[in-house]
């Protein structure tokens, strides 16, 4: 096996350095040097791994630093073995689904390669609690917005993203606090390809196309040369970020509009979703190969959209999914680009099966903690068409809605409405939505929604802080405005939007929940600050009773 400082500099030296030159690669050869100072862990011939679990399955996405030819093996310490499974046309990726294991369990894995070699130093990760069994505690680690390429930064002074180096040292903070699970709500990816603003500045540029290749739509993805575009445009905002860092900690990653390559924007010329074939394809084929599928709950309707697809494993989820972990929590897992409709007053975000399924869960009484985490937010607005609200930014840079905003459908407020109203009625739960998508760290209580009165059990709101946001991606340079509350709700802001990186602990524990914010911002705060980053805001919700 090559060493760990071997493989992070061959991986700092190729991809994104290579159109980027020595400025751009000795910060991550830097790096690579400070984690191979810290850690030990050989990754060997890995070049990225993230699992999943629920109480008795694994679920593991592995890519490798050169294609392997024979099938490589998972091995457990329960004497059980697992083939891989090849998702790619080469053997570059591959992933491993483990079954019929023990809840609440340690397993020691090792990865081999055919002729029995080891591929990577063996490694631990434990199963969760069975549905019935009564864990004290859970801590969560939750973020958006992780994506970004470093080809695309800087541009003119200013990024878009941070570079990866940075995002790795935020996001191993947030690990240092050894959370049983990771969340990454949504903008894995950010290659847009057809957004009218958007794309010009990211996929569609011609530096985009000069590193990946041209996409061709009427093409398969595998087999073709657009196997190589996406290994280069998507592949390549996963793997250097999260190695092998994640290798014990299961992850629980969600899609938004970027993820389908492309922002969510409407014009006379293009309405960018419902997401097209190809769309549907560069998400799906992303996820295949470089991110876990949810796996099946018994609690979540196995015919969900995206759910039990015969080229997944078996069960499995690729846009609905949910987090339990015995009977202290529960968390709803939920994206809304890929089931949206545009039908004005009969429009949907989610499909009503998965409305069903929400407020089903909502209106349950076996966890101590239900918690909605979906991909676009409730409680703020930044004037975008693809949002819960009317709202439009007007003359004065105030959000407003007295004239209508185009292509926007009555129906998403109405489904949005439905929601809070089930979130609200948890009367026996703490009620909290925690979301991504809109680029900063807030906190809020919702007390009426239009003409619904929430204020006898207002609804906890809290934008969890985005890992990758650089200068020209924040809401108030990119649309002219900041979040706010729309105008459809009354909002207590307690802590309102900051514009900043950074990540969200939530721990739960059966009376209830700690909210530890933490914020970095990339022009004030030193790269070193973040090593010891601690939180700035602490949160205590206390369950009902």
């Amino acid at each position: 096996m090559t060493s760990r400082r071997d493989f992070l500099k061959t991986l700092a030296t190729t991809g994104a350095a290579t159109v980027l030159g020595p400025m751009t690669t000795q910060p991550l050869l830097a790096a690579a040097d400070a984690v191979a100072a810290r850690e030990q862990w050989d990754a060997g011939a890995v070049a990225h791994l993230l699992p999943t679990v629920n109480h008795e399955r694994m679920l593991i996405k592995v890519s490798f630093a050169r294609p392997l030819t024979e099938t490589p093996l998972l091995r457990l310490d329960n004497g059980s073995t697992v083939a891989g499974e090849r998702t790619d046309s080469v053997g570059e990726v591959w992933q491993f689904d483990a079954s019929g294991l023990k809840p609440a369990t340690d397993y020691r894995l090792a990865l081999a390669a055919g002729d029995g070699r080891p591929l990577c130093e063996p490694w631990t990760l434990r199963t969760f609690p069975a549905p019935s069994e009564r864990p004290e505690r859970l801590r969560l680690l939750i973020y958006t917005c992780a994506g970004g390429h470093d080809v695309f930064t800087p541009v003119n002074g200013k990024t878009m993203f941070l570079p990866v180096a940075v995002r790795k040292r935020l996001l191993r903070r947030g690990l240092s606090f050894q959370p049983d699970a990771l969340i990454a709500n949504g903008d894995q990816v950010y290659w847009d390809l057809a957004a009218p603003r958007a794309s010009p500045m990211l996929g569609a540029s011609q530096r985009a196309k000069d590193y990946a290749g041209p996409f061709e739509r009427a093409q398969p993805v595998f087999g073709t040369p657009n196997e190589r575009f996406l290994k280069r445009a998507a592949g390549e905002q996963i793997a250097p970020l999260y190695g092998t860092d994640c290798r014990s900690t299961p992850v629980f990653f969600m899609r938004d509009d970027h993820d389908y390559f492309d922002n969510d924007e409407a014009t006379d010329d293009i309405v960018t979703f419902p997401p097209n074939h190809w769309m549907r394809d560069l998400a799906r084929n992303t996820q295949r190969m470089y991110y876990p599928e949810f796996l099946p709950d018994a609690a979540r309707p196995a015919g969900l959209p995206g759910a039990s697809a015969l080229d997944r494993p078996p069960g499995a989820a690729e846009s609905f999914g949910t987090l339990r972990y015995g009977t202290l929590a529960e968390v709803l897992l939920y994206e809304v680009r890929t089931s949206v409709t545009l039908t004005g007053p009969s429009a949907v975000f989610l499909d009503p099966d998965v409305e069903r399924w929400l407020i089903d869960r909502m209106a349950a009484k076996d966890t101590a903690h239900l918690i909605n985490i979906p991909s676009n937010p409730p409680g703020w607005s930044a004037g975008k068409w693809g949002e819960w609200y009317p709202d439009l930014l007007d003359a004065n840079g105030k959000l407003s809605v007295e004239k209508p905003k185009p292509y926007w459908q009555s129906g998403w407020l109405k489904q949005h409405d439905r929601l809070m109203t089930a979130v609200s009625g948890m009367r026996d739960r703490i009620p909290l939505v925690v979301s991504g998508d809109l680029h900063a760290i807030a906190e809020g209580r919702m007390l009426h929604t239009g003409s619904i009165d929430l204020g006898t059990n207002p609804v906890n709101v809290v934008l969890s802080g985005p890992l990758g946001t650089g200068d020209l991606l924040w809401p108030s340079a990119f649309r002219g405005i900041g979040a706010m509350p729309p105008v459809h709700l009354n909002m207590q802001e307690n802590l309102k939007p900051i514009e900043e990186n950074g990540f969200l602990i939530a721990d739960l524990t059966p009376d209830k929940i700690v909210l530890r914010f933490f914020r970095w911002n990339a022009h004030k705060d030193p790269l070193e600050a973040i090593d010891t980053l601690e939180p700035f805001r602490t949160t205590e919700l206390k369950r009902p009773g």
